[in-house]
């Protein structure tokens, strides 16, 4: 009988460990468990990448992990905001995004890969700046008004540059031509830095552009400034009229960067990334470092920055229908 007993206890204390061990919780992985990558549309070297490589650095160090900056430029940010809206909801991928990408794209495409609203979700607000329009030095035009009249003078003969269709910086361009009535021809790039150089080279006559890329070249002497986009001189440049002191009326464009994840991506983990960026915005040495740039650093709530894009969506689809940029 004793062996009997000694058998069936042979037999449940087993059964008995599988039961206690099946109704254990499973620990969740910690976050984050590997290298974050921070995916950026642009070329190294413009605004954008400066800006995130600065948030990339001290976002690391308060994540305890590297954050790996992933240039994707092209398509006016459509290629990396896809690379994102496809990448695992689990934290280990965020975006760089402006209102191009993150709203301009749904009105100027007909075919988009991903759907801003749907497919990924905000985390924060990252900062907002004007552009500034600059020209190459050997165009006889030191103010606004005169660069619209040697427009007229010389229909479909100047050229702009941007860094892709349906950009902030194209769509700054075709209210010029719209607002001021001039012929101006569209040269798209891939990224601030390639059009910079044409700038810069004479291959190009002039460029909306924001002021970490630009403004250097202006205080050399290699670019001449004409006028802001926002609705106020900046801080950086305070001799420099807005387009509308420039005699464009209601000409406002300021672009903001905000920062985004896949959707899906888990509630505490947009939470932590959120804090944490908020820390690293908040940072003296961050706002030392772009002052120069006349940037105004944002930090929000994810829930503030979903209302920004979906805000924008019926702004800037009138100014395009007042540009005249039909969806590709």
């Amino acid at each position: 009988m004793s062996t009997l007993l000694v058998s069936r206890t042979a037999i449940l204390v087993p059964a008995l460990a599988v039961s206690l061990t099946a109704a254990l919780p499973v620990q969740a992985q910690p976050y984050p468990s590997r290298p974050i990558r921070f995916i950026v549309p642009y070329t190294p070297g413009g605004l954008g990448d400066s800006f995130a490589r600065a948030v990339g650095e001290d976002l690391a160090k308060r994540m305890g992990q590297p954050v790996v900056i992933d240039n994707r430029p092209g398509a006016s940010q459509a290629i990396g905001a896809e690379a994102t809206a496809k990448a695992p909801p689990d934290g280990h991928t965020i975006f760089m995004g402006t209102q191009s990408g993150l709203v301009v794209n749904t009105i100027a495409r007909r075919k988009l890969p991903y759907d801003p609203v749907r497919d990924l979700a905000p985390v924060s607000m990252l900062f907002t700046t004007p552009l500034y329009l600059v020209v190459h030095p050997s165009l006889p035009a030191k103010s606004l008004k005169e660069l619209v009249a040697l427009a007229r003078a010389k229909p479909g003969k100047l050229t702009f540059a941007s860094i892709g269709n349906g950009s902030s910086q194209h769509l700054a361009g075709e209210m010029l031509r719209a607002r001021a009535k001039v012929d101006i021809v569209h040269v798209p790039y891939k990224g601030s830095s390639p059009a910079i150089t044409d700038l810069l080279g004479g291959q190009v006559d002039m460029m909306f552009e924001g002021g970490v890329s630009s403004l250097p070249h202006v205080k050399s002497g290699k670019l001449r400034a004409l006028a802001t986009t926002g609705r106020e001189r900046t801080e950086a440049m305070p001799e420099l009229p807005t387009m509308a002191e420039s005699g464009v009326a209601d000409f406002d464009i300021t672009v903001w960067f905000g920062l985004v994840a896949p959707a899906g991506t888990p509630r505490p983990i947009i939470e932590r990334l959120n804090r944490e960026v908020g820390e690293v915005l908040r940072t003296r040495e961050l706002k030392e470092k772009f002052a120069a740039a006349g940037i105004d650093i944002t930090p929000s709530s994810p829930e503030e920055l979903g209302e920004r894009i979906r805000a924008d969506l019926p702004y800037y689809t009138r100014l395009m229908q007042e540009a005249g940029i039909q969806p590709e």
